[in-house]
């Protein structure tokens, strides 16, 4: 379907829905973070568990964001979409009324599974609906949209807790999941899928496998060790899996996933600064979160509006990205939104325990803008740079670099708070030592006195421990800055019939 057969309005409607349905799945990435001491008490779940409910959901969210890209070009994107949402939906009721912690981490599982059918397909229909004029600001868009969803997730688990169980989390997605599947049916066209021979189950396997291997060795690192046998195994496994899933796409006559398309320049530099926004936020979120709920001892409710100024100068800056990169550049965009990143990642290491929240609001605020100028952008330019078929490869693409780049800021950015925290309270029992939740769960026990030093040492050990997390934060910021104006070309990208991967080696 041509973009010119489509000028009506209801491009614009499409992309409401389309927004709805993205947020939908954004949010379960966070929207636990604030749940997880309930779900301990009612699970009677232990850390392991707790991790793996968080973390089970992004493992198979990253992992199968490929392979459901693929299927989706098959069976079309709105089938792929509106099926993704149903399930999402069915999984997110069944988890509501689990009544173990194994069953609640096998249900994230499978809401992981969906999610990756949905969030390919909104990108494609986007890049299929509009034509190059309108594009680049449908996906200022939709990237606000991907990048409010995951900032919402906390402001809205902690809302929700304030007055429900734990349950509550998954519930709500029942009805926000209707809505967007509503509109998606009503609003959003039935885009034919592009049969491509028979299925591609050996690419399937071998890239579902490799990455679930690599986001579980980066998730488990820290806690593992990231030299134990397993992170190594794992880490050989992924190496050995990615190659042999490269080598077979390569030479199949019917791959699942034209890799000649990541040879050009603006498809791989796009994911690469995509990871590196993503590795900041996380890894900035990871300790923020914590920060104010336990240092400034702010409720789940009011920790999340911590992040607030961060959303909102996110959708500012969103919004009129593409006319920034038009006037300046995608270079110079990219560049700069990096640098204001870094900017407000510093502000916040500046922060002590006693830092008025204003101030906080400011710095987040910062991130969130320089994050803004930043993700449109990119997947504007990887999309530009690619037949409009790949629309859903790219989307993928730039999914698993946005949920490595997550994973991978909190496994660095909590190794690095969790060691320097340890540093900074040599002689504090061990329980008290080993976090900050661990010794304020400790003081509570102790008598005023003696809980009022050991809180105040480790809340003064964590907010120095913090500033090392943020600091790593605004060094990967500034290099991913250095990269994008040294190798994103100054000229805007020119969409091409195919890629040639020998001019885009040379």
């Amino acid at each position: 379907m041509s973009t010119s057969a489509l000028p009506d309005p209801r491009r614009w409607r499409a992309l409401a829905a389309l927004c709805s349905s993205l947020v939908v799945v954004t949010i379960d990435n966070t929207v636990l973070n604030t749940a997880l001491p309930a779900l301990a008490d009612a699970l009677h779940a232990s850390t392991a568990d707790l991790q793996w409910i968080n973390n089970a959901y992004t493992l198979v969210f990253a992992a199968m964001l490929i392979t459901a890209g693929g299927l989706g070009t098959r069976i079309g994107q709105r089938r792929s979409l509106t099926a993704g949402l149903a399930v999402f939906a069915l999984a997110s009721a069944v988890a509501a009324l689990s009544d173990s912690a194994a069953q609640l981490i096998a249900l994230r599982a499978v809401m992981g599974l969906a999610a990756a059918f949905v969030m390919p397909a909104t990108l494609s229909v986007i890049v299929t609906l509009f034509d190059e004029r309108e594009r680049p600001k449908a996906i200022a868009v939709w990237s606000a949209t991907a990048g409010l969803g995951i900032v919402i997730g906390p402001i809205a688990g902690g809302l929700l807790l304030e007055h429900y169980s734990w349950s509550s989390v998954f519930w709500i997605n029942v009805p926000l999941v209707a809505a967007a599947l509503a509109a998606a049916l009503l609003l959003v066209p039935a885009l034919p899928g592009r049969p491509t021979g028979r299925l591609d189950v050996p690419g399937l396997l071998l890239s579902a496998l490799g990455l679930a291997a690599l986001v579980d060795m980066i998730i488990q690192g820290p806690e593992r060790g990231w030299l134990s046998a397993t992170s190594l195994l794992e880490a050989a496994a992924a190496v050995v899996l990615l190659g042999a899933f490269a080598r077979w796409e390569l030479t199949t006559p019917q791959p699942m996933v034209d890799l000649r398309m990541f040879a050009v320049r603006s498809v791989s530099l796009a994911g690469a600064m995509l990871a590196v926004t993503f590795f900041a936020l996380f890894g900035l979120l990871f300790v923020y979160t914590q920060y104010l709920q336990l240092v400034h001892g702010f409720s789940p409710f009011k920790a999340g509006l911590g992040a607030l100024p961060f959303a909102l100068a996110m959708a500012a800056t969103s919004a009129t990205s593409a006319a920034t990169a038009a006037r300046f550049g995608t270079r110079l965009a990219i560049t700069g939104g990096l640098l204001l990143m870094a900017l407000g990642l510093a502000g916040i290491s500046l922060t002590e325990v006693d830092t008025p929240y204003g101030l906080l609001c400011v710095a987040m605020a910062v991130v969130g803008a320089g994050m803004g100028l930043v993700m449109a952008p990119a997947s504007a330019t990887a999309v530009a740079a690619i037949p409009r078929e790949r629309a859903p490869m790219v989307s993928a693409f730039n999914g698993v670099a946005r949920e490595l780049g997550g994973v991978l800021g909190i496994a660095v950015v909590g190794t690095v708070v969790s060691a320097a925290y340890r540093d900074r309270l040599p002689d504090v029992p061990a329980p008290a030592a080993a976090d900050l939740p661990s010794a304020h769960a400790v003081a509570a026990h102790l008598p005023p006195e003696a809980a009022a030093r050991l809180t105040s040492a480790a809340d003064h050990a964590f907010t120095t421990a913090m500033h090392s997390g943020t600091w790593t934060c605004a060094a990967i910021a500034i290099a991913g800055a250095a990269a994008a104006y040294a190798l994103i070309r100054p000229d805007r990208a020119v969409p091409v019939p195919e890629p040639d991967v020998a001019a885009a080696r040379r």
